[in-house]
């Protein structure tokens, strides 16, 4: 449909009409720095043993700062390998030009799968000697070797061959002709525990485990297998933990595990969660906001909505325990967070109005709200709270 001038000489044409038209900063967004992530990878190399390699876990849409972004900066910074949870995931890393080797952390087990998987030139997971003989009749077929990396069970209880089968299987597993192992690896469950450099601490007994493993597979150091245990947590304990690769996740991100931190590694984070005032209104005292009164006004109150809620992954239970930041200022939100918008008091201010925008994560001057402080409130882990933002919330990367 053509739109034509109008009498009052509005030309509707020249407006948007299609979704791509859209700004992306036009309600609520993600700001990604690209600068940062590479910033980041680069201190967290510097802290690794000679010849460790660093893997840049970016699943679950790069912790949802968006997984492209995140790998191409990672690479940028030195990351030689990423890791991702599904075969999508890894798909989408290939179909954007990626070429770095992928690891999915995440089990397949069909054949169909395994063939999309080797198709794609990504590495999988395996658990068992089942997907073993999958891979190699797959190899086989294809008359190529299928690469794929082997996953133990120390102490976790999820993925992995159990130690004893994994010890009296290897030797077969690696005389199958047409699969190469480019890893063998486990998982620490409690790495970001206070007492894991305790001697008869579970993450040092998983450490242990593992390397006595690996002593009985008579590993030949002339393989070219990766050896790999630590993430971020792990990584950031001891280079006892490094062996020859590292997965590293949270920390990329600019996000330490640690209850204690190293004070020597400036870690940035990478995200910003800005948001558009939507509306300003003034109520009197005694008057109730949102969905179950449950926040009365207690004296005339100049409130901002804002254009974001829980179905973009601000969870509900934070309502009324988080405060936003603009222009340096700590504001209170107040009332129950909706599904597409909250309210903020910001009684005093004149300087706030229809469109400014405010930051609901991150730093403006010397304030700061972080992941962490949402997560303290919420009774959860930051992972969680990086995770949940949702895809009606666009990611911009800003340099």
């Amino acid at each position: 449909m053509q739109f034509q001038q109008t009498k009052q000489g509005f030309n509707f044409a020249k407006y948007p009409t299609f979704e791509k038209d859209i700004d992306p900063k036009q309600r609520a967004w993600i700001e990604v720095s690209g600068k940062v992530l590479e910033t980041n990878v680069r201190q967290l190399r510097s802290k690794l043993s000679k010849n460790c390699k660093f893997m840049a876990v970016v699943k679950a849409d790069g912790y949802g700062h968006d997984a492209i972004v995140v790998s191409e900066n990672a690479i940028k910074g030195g990351a030689s390998q990423l890791g991702v949870a599904t075969l999508k995931e890894g798909i989408k890393l290939r179909s954007s030009g990626i070429k770095k080797p992928i690891l999915i952390l995440g089990n397949i087990y069909t054949k169909k799968d395994l063939i999309i998987s080797f198709k794609n030139d990504l590495m999988p997971t395996i658990s068992s000697i089942r997907e073993c003989l999958i891979c190699n009749n797959i190899g086989k077929h294809f008359d190529l070797k299928f690469p794929l990396h082997l996953k133990v069970d120390t102490g976790m209880s999820r993925l992995g061959f159990e130690c004893n089968k994994f010890i009296q299987q290897f030797a077969k597993i690696n005389s199958f002709e047409n699969i190469i192992i480019k890893g063998i690896y486990s998982h620490l469950s409690s790495a970001d525990e206070p007492n894991s450099l305790d001697t008869k601490s579970s993450t040092q007994k998983q450490r242990q485990k593992f390397q006595e493993i690996l002593r009985k597979i008579h590993l030949d150091k002339n393989q070219n297998i990766k050896i790999h245990l630590a993430n971020s947590a792990g990584m950031l304990l001891q280079k006892d933990f490094h062996f020859d690769m590292v997965r590293v996740g949270l920390s990329m991100y600019g996000y330490s595990p640690l209850k204690k931190p190293d004070n020597n590694l400036l870690l940035k984070p990478a995200l910003f969660l800005k948001v558009k005032v939507a509306f300003i209104r003034i109520i009197d005292q005694g008057v109730s906001v949102s969905y179950g009164g449950k926040f009365v006004s207690s004296r005339k109150t100049k409130l901002a909505v804002l254009s974001i809620g829980y179905a973009d992954g601000v969870p509900r239970n934070l309502s009324g325990k988080i405060k936003v930041i603009h222009n340096n200022k700590i504001y209170l939100q107040v009332g129950s967070i909706t599904m597409d918008q909250m309210m903020v008091d910001i009684t005093g201010s004149n300087e706030i109005k229809i469109g400014s925008t405010m930051i609901l994560l991150g730093s403006d001057g010397d304030k700061t709200i972080s992941p962490i402080d949402w997560a303290r409130e919420s009774d959860t882990i930051p992972w969680e709270i990086l995770c949940s933002f949702k895809n009606r919330l666009p990611r911009v990367q800003v340099d």
